[in-house]
């Protein structure tokens, strides 16, 4: 398969990565992970708005820097931080609801309320992320309702001319014995599971344009080294997403994650786009915000200064990916084609 960019999509695409084509990327748009541990310490059913927001917003801050673009969420991090992010980094914005609704066969996904892939594209959104839940062993129409929702949304990214970012997570069904709602990765999960999620989502009829996985395997049973099983494992999955795919940490340590960011870049990846790896150790000292920021500002900075030096080492920039031709990645050349895409030119 050949893929075509067509303006906005390249320029979104662009705006992403770094000079190279290697994407930097740092996901702010959490709510579970972050609103959960907040109201646990208050002593409440629902976090504060103003304490999830500010934290998103010293994330923003303290890490920008560092990153290629940001994820932002419409709830807490786009109203309280987007005066903060630095308009030459590029911006990501999160469209799916983080409240997903649990089914006996499985998980359904759904948009935040009065958003929109147009709104992204109106406010200014160089991506639009989605993150669906996917079992290829849940029900048959969950996962069909799962497969719409995608298309549907890379639908709405093709109209309107801006990247479709598209996370994959395996979860535990209600009858697992690892059933949990919370964000975190399955320690029992199965590769198999990751690979023909992969498969399925890669078809041209959901008009994906990167790939945000999940590590194959248990990020902890990782090895620091090369390993020719688990490098095997994360090479099949570069070859089934066969475009420009990037790592998520899914909760990971440090140390977790480097190796499965090694592992990902040697099996064709173009860097990362994580979050509590970076900035978990940070937020344990919350509500302190002078020693949060202090250990953003060392810790996590350096954290990520190490991932971004493993990634321009070994990453694959994303317009040199076979799936844009040998040529790499660029706009259509040909006037008519310019039209054919924009016809009301």
């Amino acid at each position: 398969m050949t893929i075509q960019l067509t303006p906005g999509k390249l320029w979104g695409m662009r705006r992403m990565a770094d000079h190279r084509g290697i994407f930097q990327m740092t996901a702010v748009d959490q709510r579970p992970p972050i609103k959960n541990p907040i109201a646990q310490h208050h002593g409440v059913a629902e976090a504060p708005w103003e304490a999830v927001a500010s934290f998103k917003a010293l994330l923003v801050e303290t890490l920008q820097d560092a990153s290629t673009a940001l994820l932002l969420d419409p709830h807490y991090a786009i109203p309280r931080a987007i005066d903060q992010l630095n308009p030459q980094k590029g911006l990501i914005v999160t469209l799916e609801d983080s409240q997903f609704e649990e089914t006996p066969d499985g998980r359904l996904s759904s948009e935040i309320d009065d958003w929109s892939v147009a709104k992204i594209k109106r406010m200014g959104g160089d991506a639009v992320k989605v993150l669906a839940w996917y079992r290829p062993d849940a029900g048959e129409l969950v996962n069909l309702k799962q497969q719409d929702f995608t298309k549907r949304i890379g639908e709405a990214c093709a109209k309107h001319d801006i990247p479709f970012l598209f996370e994959l997570l395996v979860y535990p069904l209600v009858g697992d014995k690892e059933q949990t709602q919370d964000y975190v990765d399955m320690k029992t999960k199965k590769a198999e599971h990751v690979l023909a999620s992969v498969e399925e989502f890669a078809k041209p009829d959901y008009g994906v344009d990167v790939f945000k996985l999940e590590s194959p395997v248990p990020p902890d049973a990782v090895p620091e080294d090369e390993d020719s099983e688990t490098q095997a494992i994360f090479n099949e999955m570069g070859r089934l997403a066969g475009r420009p795919w990037v790592m998520l940490s899914a909760g990971a340590g440090k140390d977790a994650f480097r190796n499965v960011l090694a592992h990902a870049c040697r099996a064709g990846a173009s860097g990362y786009l994580a979050g509590r790896a970076i900035w978990l150790d940070a937020f344990a000292h919350y509500p302190d915000e002078a020693r949060m920021r202090a250990a953003l500002e060392a810790d996590s900075v350096s954290y990520m200064r190490s991932l971004n030096a493993l990634a321009a080492e070994a990453a694959t920039p994303w317009q040199k990916h076979a799936c844009y031709g040998s040529s790499g990645a660029g706009f259509i050349p040909a006037d008519a084609s310019f039209r054919n895409h924009y016809p009301e030119v």
